[in-house]
């Protein structure tokens, strides 16, 4: 289910106003809260630094990550992936020596020497998932079995079908289940549904949302097809998601009109970039790009209204740039609405709903959701789903 207007476990900052050279610039701050989180870990290849991430009021609770890395902001260009062992199996790829080294250097409580062991732990919480696309519904349903929340890196399944036993899985258990897609939570994203909301940019028309990295390396997992990699896996479903959830102001969700791919040489089926257009039940339009080998760093994402646009230049790490310029009949104006993570602004958000039970925008439903539109663009490209990758 979404709730897109619903962010009661983000602390919502006042602004204060600046005169800016085009026309009125606005700042944004935020406050942090108290309640600390911990992560466990188990030896692999790290993808993002540690950091202590203080997310709410409150008693203290444990997360375990099925890679060697917690939940933090990652440096530009997006980290690689760490990469899993041969078939994909329970056991971590580097020696626990490894992790107990990036405990040491990044404040973690304690180590696993296997994702199974980590599972097992009962002090364990809460685990974050950040490995390779393919690896990323195996253990989404082997941590919800194990009774575990479960913060998954994006998509939170290699195909609509898996993902479907994903959701089941969360229905079961009873856990808080969620997709990481960390930019809803950002005062950037916030303010560009507050101005469609609000009516001042009217009714919506038109969005497109470009998001493209230069390219990883030759045998970076992101370029396996068994590992359920693409440039639509890895970066398109931002954009997709981020066109999802304009339905409250299009009449509804999207769905895909044409798509067209180009596929990374010498891996077949694996795009390398991906363009899809999507109609929205209210007439608007939209368009999702992806571009895994590009020139630069692009991810921007334009809304179009009968009355004005706005764009974000960086809406999916808005702690790069946090600017939202606004263009109606009453001239151009650039917000700033601040460049603290959109990775703290989600975990505080998570933690809230785990301690206190304050909803979230995002839940397994809508990671279903995604993951068939995702799926649809695929096969509207001519390319096929991506499979599931045997635990």
């Amino acid at each position: 289910m979404l709730y897109p207007l619903s962010y009661e476990g983000v602390e919502r900052p006042g602004r204060r106003l600046r005169a800016g050279s085009r026309g009125r610039s606005t700042r944004r701050g935020a406050r942090s809260t108290g309640y600390r989180i911990a992560a466990g870990a188990v030896a692999g290849r790290g993808g993002r630094s540690g950091e202590e991430t203080r997310a709410g009021a409150g008693d203290r609770g444990r997360g375990g990550l099925a890679e060697g890395a917690p939940a933090a902001p990652p440096p530009p260009p997006p980290p690689r992936p760490g990469r899993p062992p041969p078939g994909g199996g329970g056991g971590p790829p580097r020696d626990r020596s490894r992790a107990e080294t990036f405990a040491a250097a990044h404040g973690v409580e304690r180590t696993h020497g296997s994702y199974a062991e980590l599972l097992a732990d009962p002090e364990v919480e809460v685990v974050y998932n950040p490995l390779a696309n393919g690896l990323h519904g195996p253990w989404n349903l082997a941590a919800l079995t194990a009774g575990k929340h479960v913060l998954t890196e994006k998509p939170s399944a290699s195909n609509a079908a898996e993902a479907e036993e994903v959701r089941q899985a969360a229905n079961a258990s009873g856990t808080v289940f969620m997709e990481a897609f960390h930019y809803l939570f950002h005062p950037v994203t916030r303010r560009l549904h507050e101005l469609l909301a609000s009516g001042e940019l009217g009714e919506l028309r038109h969005a497109e949302a470009m998001v493209a990295i230069p390219a990883p390396e030759a045998d970076d997992p992101r370029w396996s097809l068994s590992l359920a990699g693409g440039a639509l896996m890895d970066l398109g479903c931002y954009g997709l998601h981020a066109l999802r959830v304009l339905a409250p102001w299009a009449g509804g969700a999207p769905h895909p009109v044409a798509a067209r791919a180009g596929e990374r040489a010498g891996a077949p089926g694996v795009d390398e970039w991906l363009d899809a257009d999507v109609l929205f039940p209210g007439g608007a339009t939209g368009t999702a790009r992806c571009h895994m080998a590009y020139g630069r760093l692009e991810m921007s994402l334009r809304i179009v209204g009968s009355r004005g646009e706005a764009t974000a230049p960086n809406f999916v790490l808005p702690q790069l740039d946090d600017r939202v310029v606004i263009r109606t009949a009453d001239g151009e104006r650039t917000e700033h609405l601040g460049t603290r993570s959109s990775y703290a602004y989600q975990l505080e958000a998570y933690a809230a709903r785990v301690r206190h039970g304050t909803p979230l925008p995002l839940d397994a439903d809508d990671a279903v959701e995604t993951m068939r539109l995702i799926d649809a663009c695929y096969t509207a490209a001519g390319l096929s789903p991506r499979p599931r990758t045997a635990p």
